[in-house]
């Protein structure tokens, strides 16, 4: 597996991890423009050339780095991909001069990002802007 912070990527591919690893439909989400426009890094892992995880990184340009869209191809979780893009994300962050890095998580959720990722729960706010 070959991890890449900014790593090369086209909606398509990114768009059906994405739909597969959070079980919906491809949106034929403009990945790219979005990733370039708005992320402070995203991280890339790929097995064989094709991408079977990633990370999106936004931040607030300071201490907070930000976690997002992580996610892993199904038939490949429990690997360690999930663990090695968050690490290398966190490292990536704090080259960058992060101090701190989030992530929004379902409690099903809370076992990854805590015991094997390492980041401690907090209290946090959540609004439905939809509803």
């Amino acid at each position: 597996m070959a991890l890449a912070v900014r790593g090369a990527l086209t909606d398509a591919e990114l768009d059906n991890l994405h739909a597969t690893a959070f079980r919906h439909e491809p949106a034929g989400v403009p990945w790219r423009e979005r990733l370039e426009r708005h992320s402070l890094f995203w991280v890339t892992a790929r097995s064989d050339g094709e991408l079977v995880g990633f990370v999106n990184v936004v931040g607030d340009g300071g201490a907070h780095a930000i976690l997002l869209d992580t996610c892993v191809d199904p038939a490949r979780q429990g690997c360690g991909i999930g663990v090695a893009l968050v690490r290398a994300a966190a490292d990536e962050a704090r080259a960058r001069g992060c101090r701190w890095l989030h992530a929004d998580y379902a409690a099903e959720h809370t076992d990854f990002y805590e015991r094997a990722c390492g980041l401690v729960p907090t209290s946090a706010g959540l609004g439905d802007l939809l509803s």
